[in-house]
């Protein structure tokens, strides 16, 4: 219908527009039609008034203003901007860059970045630590962050503004959104520096109210679908971020500590937990495999109801590199081997031939004439997942997961050979790389409820790595227990595994004690049992207190010499017969303060 409004102060033209306007809209279309005007009025009518009074911001919207400065000018004008912000009604947060933990830009909204530029092109000392974590592998996607970049320079130099310009670049990189241009000043840089200011505070006081607004249908529906769960059936394709040799020049060992990222996956993880590693067999003993049977590597075959090629199926999904007897026992009655018949009718002698083969040793040694790759393929198990204890709090790290591998590598029947998931993440591990994961929850494992409690830790070789996330997560929690580590190894040079951090913890504080067992070190060998033994009193003295014991590392040897070394402590200390004292430790077991990983 037309509206006819005889004392509208509008031509006969203008209310026909208005009219064929109002004609192709809905209710909720005039409603906001209505909202709009209203604004559009306010604007043109209140533009003094606004001048003289501050934008109202949601109290929820954020200004986080971080200043890299090494002569004092970036941290002034970052003084000015927080200054003008607030009187705009925003809540700012102002930081030397030095004072800011990197990893929280992934929680921030609206981000405003000034720094200078030191040397030639090289940040200043107090946004050093900011710079290399943003252009490392750690650094997270930023999709979320609005932001803004001034830079301070000196033109007469030929990296003029270059830590800005990185900055802006890495950002945008990392999906970041600019809300004004970066502006880059030479050292007359007040008039750039202050138009710069204005020109974000009225960007932000406007996109501030545009995200301060309900959100639609449409993002209420989205909100509303579950995320990924990720677990051992589906795994997480984690990025490496970082693979370090940890032992030293001239060990006879190689161990690694490599830390991956959890960004986006929502895996969660305690301090006790481990990492499932799902990994890749070596290419050159799938490759030795293939030829030995002749097969084409190309070849389909049936894997859990899908077809996949014989490569990929080998090289991902099938065990190859353990021998089973129930494997030997099929392959025997396939194989029609007098040899092999003869060697299965004695259960040792088999152990014996299987220990350190592998599933090519079978193939050579006892060859299957007229097999077929799908009919060998279900001759083979799965390829199990690989489990690393944790190294790292996530209380410490956030959406980080670190482990510590120590690569298996040994020559046996004449050929050498590795640990899958080991040598695989030592060896062929690109920078780009991706590892399926998931959490392995250990509740037999963790560390006690109560911050006071004191906590000994028993954890030679690569068995320190959970004490290392035991250690952080105190330390985060700002737990007042007294901690006891006793670790040990082969040698004190190559071999002290995170040695800076333990001595980094004595030093403060947060590790009362720290007694290391290094066995080739000298004539004698010295392992952690003897120097449990060497601390008995002290040791019943903690337990008296409360203490919890821990232990983790190698099952066949270095945990039953730990748990015999507490049976003869507590028998000796405590003036009990040695069935007491093994009831004692077992009452501790069931108290929960003595826990063991061992493998």
């Amino acid at each position: 219908m037309n509206i006819r409004l005889p004392n509208a102060p509008l031509t006969d033209e203008q209310l026909q527009q208005l009219n064929n306007l109002l004609q192709g809209l809905d209710g909720w279309q005039v409603d906001w039609l209505s909202g709009y005007l209203s604004g559009y009025r306010a604007a043109q009518s209140g533009t003094a008034a606004a001048e003289m009074t501050p934008a109202v911001v949601e109290p929820n919207s954020k200004l986080t203003i971080l200043y890299g400065s090494q002569t004092g000018n970036t941290e002034g004008v970052a003084g000015q901007l927080a200054e003008k912000a607030k009187a705009s009604g925003i809540d700012v947060k102002l930081l030397d860059m030095a004072e800011y933990k990197p990893r929280d830009l992934k929680n921030e909204d609206y981000l405003a970045l000034l720094t200078s530029t030191h040397g030639e092109g090289e940040p200043p000392d107090n946004a050093m630590d900011l710079y290399e974590f943003l252009n490392s592998r750690k650094a997270p996607g930023l999709k979320q962050l609005k932001y803004s970049v001034l830079s301070l320079g000196d033109s007469s130099y030929e990296y003029f503004c270059q830590t800005g310009k990185d900055f802006d670049a890495r950002l945008q990189n990392l999906g970041a959104t600019p809300i004004i241009q970066r502006v880059d000043c030479d050292v007359d840089y007040d008039d750039l520096a202050e138009k710069w200011i204005t020109d974000l505070i009225n960007s932000l006081t406007s996109s501030m109210q545009a995200t301060a607004a309900p959100p639609s249908a449409a993002a209420a529906m989205s909100q509303a679908v579950p995320a990924v769960q990720y677990d051992r059936k589906h795994p997480f394709a984690a990025p490496v971020l970082e693979n370090q040799l940890l032992s030293g020049r001239g060990s006879s060992k190689e161990v690694r500590h490599i830390e991956i990222s959890l960004e986006g996956s929502g895996l969660q993880y305690q301090p006790g937990d481990a990492l499932g590693i799902y990994p890749q067999n070596d290419p050159a003993l799938v490759s030795m495999l293939i030829e030995s049977l002749g097969f084409d590597p190309e070849s389909p075959v049936e894997l859990d109801d899908q077809s996949e090629t014989l490569l990929n199926a080998l090289m991902h999904h099938r065990e190859i590199t353990i021998l089973t007897r129930p494997l030997v026992e099929k392959w025997a009655e396939l194989a029609q081997s007098d040899e092999l018949n003869k060697l299965m009718e004695s259960k040792s002698a088999v152990t014996e031939w299987i220990r350190g083969r592998d599933v090519l040793d079978l193939v050579q040694s006892y060859p299957l004439p007229g097999i077929e790759p799908n009919s060998f393929i279900k001759l083979l198990r799965k390829l199990p997942p690989r489990l690393y204890s944790i190294a790292s709090s996530q209380a410490a790290v956030d959406e980080e997961v670190h482990i510590t591998v120590a690569t298996v590598r040994y020559n046996t029947h004449n050929r050498e050979r590795g640990g899958v998931a080991s040598t695989w993440l030592a060896d062929r591990l690109t920078e780009d790389t991706t590892i399926p994961v998931y959490i392995d929850s250990n509740k037999n494992f963790k560390l006690p409820d109560d911050d006071d409690v004191p906590i000994i830790m028993i954890g030679p070789g690569t068995g320190v790595a959970p004490f290392r996330s035991f250690m952080q997560e105190r330390e985060e929690r700002g737990a007042r227990g007294p901690n006891w580590l006793f670790f040990g190894d082969q040698h004190f040079l190559t071999d002290f595994l995170y040695q800076t951090e333990w001595l980094t913890w004595r030093k403060s504080g947060l590790l009362t004690h720290l007694d290391v067992a290094f066995s080739r070190d000298q004539a004698e060998k010295v392992y952690v049992q003897h120097r449990l033994r060497e601390k008995s009193i002290e040791i019943w003295n903690w337990l008296q207190e409360g203490a919890y014991l821990y232990v983790c590392g190698d099952a066949d040897n270095m945990a039953p010499d730990v748990n015999e070394a507490l049976i003869d402590i507590i028998s000796q200390q405590g003036s009990k017969s040695r069935d007491d004292a093994t009831e004692y430790l077992r009452q501790l077991t069931r108290d929960k303060r003595y826990q063991r990983d061992v493998y």
